[in-house]
């Protein structure tokens, strides 16, 4: 086994971690306004997700296309690697999708101990051009693609990062606003009951949505990969066992369930009734679906976010925490040049190796830091018993923590 094969098994090892963290830290997408509402029990929610989670990944590849073509140039125009980089049989490229990898994966792992609901995407995506910026310069990020329209970063990744929480908030508040024009005068017993029925089927649906969204970007990483160990030369498809990986890994994530976001989610922005919620994974679902059609990598963190905060504005009364969300917004903001940095600092130490030891060593620090996080948790753990505490109140103390 040549050492850009081992290397390579590496990249596909920690991809698979990362779309497990990516699971994990987005169960709140779908599903924490249905655990707060009292639709759907804690443990029944995590593990509908993860099974829709995993039958999504295999509806589309528009997502993982863009990330294999659309954010970094690792290939020319004929879907090979670019041959002045190949010396080394492809361990320089790879070195550089492992670093990304790894920055992506750290931002994850902090986030999720603060209970911080920030883009497991933009972290990957961060991570990943901050390690390109090191190893290729500038030029090798993809930033607006071929110059005639927006199909780099800028017009699959930043524009939407922009826009899906503005259109998404604006969906669920008027939808939040229609439902309770509606229903006036109907007995609140009457309407809350209904509308936890529907919430169970509109999560259903944004947890099918982040799969054929978010599952497909580690796809495209592992494709990349792949590009990069001249194993894969086809720009227009996925090989059929990274989709069943990457499915099983994203899905076994959900399932696990990131109780401390799923907290913040469904108790710390908006004090959510079962109309809201359901109007909230409306917008949602509508807003992912209609991107992962359109080939769009948008964060489901920021289009379940502002779908939250906007049926929070669409009814009358609502209690909305300005104050939480604008400590998301910040982790939003500092998601991508975090994550650029990790993963800038990842390549340097690997460079600065080299080979295969570099690559170890990369992912030895990714080791350790992630036990690090984990210890950390357990100080103060949050699980499925104690997930629906009042928000700020300290958490009864958890029998477990994930």
């Amino acid at each position: 086994m040549t050492e850009s094969t081992v290397i390579l098994v590496l990249v596909i090892v920690t991809a698979l971690a990362f779309d497990f963290t990516n699971g994990f830290h987005d169960t709140a997408n779908a599903m924490a306004t249905s655990i707060a509402t009292g639709a759907l029990r804690p443990k029944v929610a995590v593990t509908l997700s993860g099974l829709l989670n995993l039958a999504g990944a295999f509806l589309s590849v528009e997502v993982a296309l863009t990330v294999t073509n659309s954010v970094v140039k690792i290939q020319d125009t004929s879907g090979a690697p670019r041959a002045a980089l190949l010396g080394d049989g492809g361990s320089a490229l790879l070195l550089i999708i492992l670093a990304g990898l790894v920055g992506g994966i750290v931002w994850n792992l902090l986030t999720w101990l603060l209970g911080l609901p920030s883009s497991s995407s933009h972290a990957l995506f961060g991570g990943l051009v901050g390690a390109t910026i090191a190893g290729l310069g500038w030029t090798g990020v993809n930033w607006n693609g071929d110059g005639t329209k927006l199909d780099g970063l800028v017009g699959k990744v930043l524009l939407p990062a922009v826009m899906s929480p503005v259109v998404a908030g604006v969906v669920a508040a008027c939808g939040t606003w229609l439902i309770y024009r509606i229903t006036r005068g109907v007995a609140q017993r009457f309407t809350d009951n209904g509308f936890r029925w529907g919430q169970i089927g509109s999560a259903s649906l944004v947890s099918l949505a982040h799969g054929t969204n978010d599952a497909q970007k580690t796809m495209g990483v592992i494709t990349l990969a792949l590009i990069a160990a001249g194993e894969w030369t086809d720009t227009t498809n996925i090989p059929f066992w990274v989709k069943a990986a990457c499915a099983v890994a994203i899905a076994f994530g959900t399932y696990l369930g990131g109780w401390r976001i799923i907290r913040t989610v469904g108790k710390g922005l908006v004090e959510i009734a079962p109309p809201q919620g359901m109007a909230a994974e409306s917008g949602s679902a509508a807003v992912i679906l209609a991107s992962s059609h359109l080939g769009f990598a948008l964060s489901t963190t920021h289009v379940a976010t502002g779908s939250i905060l906007g049926s929070g504005v669409g009814r009358p009364g609502a209690l909305v925490r300005w104050a939480v969300a604008g400590r998301m917004v910040a982790a939003w903001l500092l998601t991508l040049p975090a994550a650029a940095v990790t993963g800038g600092a990842m390549w340097w130490i690997g460079h600065l190796i080299g080979g295969l030891a570099g690559a170890a060593v990369i992912v030895a620090v990714l080791v350790l830091l992630a036990g690090y996080v984990y210890q950390r948790s357990r100080r103060t753990p949050v699980d499925h018993t104690n997930v629906n505490d009042e928000w700020g109140a300290v958490p009864r103390p958890a029998a477990s923590a994930h």
